[in-house]
């Protein structure tokens, strides 16, 4: 049986803008709306998510490709890859039963994307010429061809990502 599509919106946005901050304050402001979120956060270098010492991560130095932790309330997977996963990847094998999901970078895939943009970090938001932008989050409010929200309009943001992302509530 096939999955069905999952509404997809990546925040974007160059090194401490606040993604991450944006991200964690709209979660609860969704929930409220009875939308079940996930969030799959790129990190463009190698991480680790075993603690050092515990089971998982001697499992993981022991030369386990993929180590789970399964327990009465979550299951966590860390799982040694090949070459990075794409978004479509990542989905398909681990994401099921939400009703959104929230991206945290991926600039360059073709992927909706609401950035967040900082004046001080930049003269110009580093997506504006992606036709898949769409809208932006900063701390001045400007003209921009696509919806701008300040920082703190966080449930205006999660409005607007309900209407334009969100199907069916």
């Amino acid at each position: 049986m096939e999955k069905r599509a999952i509404p997809i919106v990546s925040i974007v946005g160059t090194s401490k803008t606040g993604k991450t901050t944006l991200i964690e304050r709209l979660i609860p402001v969704l929930k409220k709306k009875g939308i079940d979120v996930a969030v799959i956060k790129h990190h463009h270098l190698d991480f680790e998510a075993d603690v050092p010492g515990k089971d998982t991560d001697r499992f993981k130095k022991a030369g386990a490709k993929t180590t789970v932790i399964s327990s009465p309330v979550k299951v966590a997977v860390v799982s040694s890859v090949k070459k990075e996963l794409k978004p479509h990847e990542i989905i398909e094998r681990y994401i099921d039963g939400v009703g959104l999901i929230i991206m945290e970078g991926y600039k360059k895939e073709r992927i909706p994307k609401i950035e967040v943009f900082r004046h001080k970090k930049g003269t110009t938001p580093v997506c504006m010429e992606d036709d898949l932008l769409a809208g932006i989050v900063t701390d001045v409010s400007f003209d921009a061809h696509v919806p701008v929200f300040l920082m703190d309009e966080v449930d205006r943001i999660a409005d607007f990502i309900v209407s334009k992302f969100i199907r069916e509530l």
